[in-house]
């Protein structure tokens, strides 16, 4: 299966290169050839690994960690909380560009394609990383949280000085995969509309992140979509 044999891009290639024959990762592959006989999967095989192509390894300043893909038509493009430009913006990435507006004066953009922010050295993964259409969660427990977990520890033993951002109990877990004497790690409530209320609005996370960068010596993110 071509599009699973990860064209991946080459620095990532290389830190990951273990993983790609081993056991799980060779059963999730036929997993998925099962899936795509009887069901829609998304993201498109070409864009599983978006995230990874846009960020490559050597850039990563900053990691999002999501859960996983939209699961409706059109909307996965393998960025997580991002949709293609074109697509309606789910209710989560209503609330962040609301809290970026709140955060930095930054108007929402008219669509939701984060490619700019991955651009610039900001990793948005989802930890699992394919679902089936219409069915959330369908893709979880099949080897991607291995791969993806191997991802955040290979970022935490490898770099150093990277802002993590967790939001929500789900990601918030992954702190225990982080070495936090290396990185620094941001956590608030889930963008969602049933928990943003709780501390997500108001986290100011966006503004810390540059805050951070700055301190580092590192180039400030532009937030700005438009």
């Amino acid at each position: 299966m071509t599009e699973i044999n990860p064209s991946i891009e080459e620095s990532w290639k290389s830190v990951l290169s273990g993983e790609f024959n081993k056991p799980y990762f060779m059963e999730l592959k036929d997993f998925l050839l099962e899936e795509r006989k009887k069901f829609r999967i998304f993201p498109p095989g070409s864009l599983i690994f978006n995230a990874f192509n846009h960020t490559p390894f050597t850039a990563v300043k900053v990691v999002f960690i999501g859960q996983d893909p939209y699961h409706g038509y059109g909307q996965a493009h393998g960025l997580c909380f991002s949709v293609p430009r074109g697509v309606a913006k789910p209710p989560s990435l209503v609330n962040i560009f609301k809290e970026l507006e709140n955060d930095l004066g930054i108007r929402p953009a008219s669509h939701g394609n984060l490619e700019r922010w991955a651009d610039q050295g900001v990793l948005l993964l989802n930890a699992t990383l394919t679902v089936r259409e219409n069915l959330a969660g369908s893709h979880q427990r099949r080897g991607w949280e291995t791969f993806t977990d191997e991802v955040i520890r290979t970022i935490s033993g490898q770099k150093s000085g990277v802002i993590f951002v967790l939001w929500g109990n789900f990601a918030i877990a992954k702190k225990e995969l982080i070495d936090v004497s290396r990185h620094l790690i941001l956590t608030a409530p889930h963008p969602s509309p049933l928990s943003a209320s709780r501390g997500f609005f108001g986290c100011r996370h966006f503004s810390k992140i540059n805050e951070i960068l700055k301190q580092q010596g590192k180039e400030e993110i532009d937030w700005n979509l438009s």
